[in-house]
């Protein structure tokens, strides 16, 4: 296969020239601010991808499922830091991991989950890297940086004063700033990624004060982690959706459609042309029921629709979907339309650009990797816990 014409659809097309300018982009930008970059593959879920991020200077690597942390360590990524609060019932896994000499990194964020670990690790002779998980914007997980509940738990890992540096399981903290997602403009970003920044230090702050060991300081969320100001008192900055951009960075402003790597190949299969629809065979099941800009103040519907080659078609949108069938409209509606069975042929191809790449992603198996309308090759993905 050497082009586009060659595939079935739908597909999941990855432009590699955008997907390289998002990933010098980020790195830059984290030199510049004097933090190591930790980049979240969750979005990717693909070596190919995970290797570009490493060879342009990537420390490590965070994930959301062990079943990651198997995949890439298997490929010989030994950093990685587990970024979901450890369930009791994967400390058993997590300590296989590290047995076979992965340096992986778990999270907390209780006390309960703590001794959970601080029990199992003393049951089996481990020393886990243990990091509190922060909440600085109330939006998800995390203890409040101020709580008398974080020295709480800092303690429940191995005690505080000396024996804590000696004896404790506490590397660091680290928070997501998901509430960067519901910023308008850039200083709303600036202010997030300042508050992002400001609370999570102040958490370390308070554990060393406390005689707690505290070395980590990991942040990270794309938008907060490309409007960031300064990064003073962090140490990495952890960030996934960069590597692809979607329609909800480009809502926020962190990028535009032009740059976003990921689309949903998509044939024309039918018209309704009372109604100003083009039928496609790209569906949920292609493009996830994400609508991520539902909450923007341009609802993109399903996706924003592209040409083959992949030029924005204005105010063209995948409006509706169903399993199997994806409903392109213009939104000016029918009149604005105009004659769809002429403008868009039957077996006539469009890309399609995904609200959330993480989600649309994860309705494909593999990648089909493009580069100025040619097709290079497929790069595996994969899915699971």
């Amino acid at each position: 296969m050497t082009s586009l014409a060659d595939l079935d659809t739908p597909a999941a097309l990855l432009d590699e020239a955008r997907m390289d300018r998002a990933i010098a982009r980020m790195q830059q930008r984290m030199g510049a601010l004097g933090v190591a970059l930790r980049p979240h593959v969750k979005t990717a879920k693909c070596l190919e991808v995970a290797r570009r991020q490493r060879d342009a200077g990537a420390r490590g690597i965070t994930v959301s499922t062990l079943k990651e942390a198997e995949e890439f360590f298997a490929a010989g990524f030994d950093d990685i830091l587990y970024a979901v609060g450890l369930a009791p019932q994967r400390i058993a896994h997590a300590f296989d991991l590290l047995r076979r000499g992965c340096r992986l990194k778990v999270v907390v964020d209780s006390v309960a989950a703590a001794q959970a670990i601080a029990q199992a690790a003393r049951g089996a002779a481990m020393r886990p890297e243990v990091l509190i998980e922060i909440d600085t914007d109330g939006h998800r997980a995390g203890v409040p940086p101020e709580s008398a509940l974080l020295l709480e738990v800092g303690r429940a890992l191995g005690g505080d004063g000396e024996a804590a540096f000696h004896h404790s399981l506490l590397v660091g903290v680290m928070t997501h700033c998901g509430a960067s997602y519901e910023c308008r403009g850039r200083e709303a970003l600036e202010a997030m990624a300042e508050q992002e920044r400001a609370r999570c230090v102040r958490a370390a702050e308070r554990l060393r004060a406390a005689g707690l060991p505290c070395d980590i300081v990991s942040v990270g969320s794309t938008p907060t982690a490309l409007f960031a100001r300064r990064l003073d008192g962090v140490t990495e900055v952890r960030a996934g959706v960069y590597v692809f951009y979607d329609l909800v960075m480009a809502g926020l402003g962190v990028c535009t459609p032009e740059d976003i790597a990921l689309s949903i190949l998509t044939t024309v299969i039918g018209h309704q042309p009372a109604k100003g629809w083009v039928l496609t065979d790209g569906g949920w099941m292609a493009m996830s029921r994400d609508r991520g800009t539902m909450a923007q103040p341009l609802d993109q519907g399903y996706g924003l629709v592209c040409d083959e080659a992949g030029d924005v078609l204005a105010d063209w949108i995948v409006h509706q979907a169903n399993q199997e069938h994806g409903i392109v409209e213009h939104r000016g509606g029918a009149a604005a339309a105009g004659d769809v069975a002429r403008r868009f042929p039957l077996g006539t191809r469009l890309r399609v650009l995904p609200n959330h790449a993480c989600a649309t992603a994860a309705q494909h198996g593999h990648y089909a990797v493009v580069r100025e309308g040619r097709l290079l090759g497929r790069w595996a993905r994969f899915s699971g816990w």
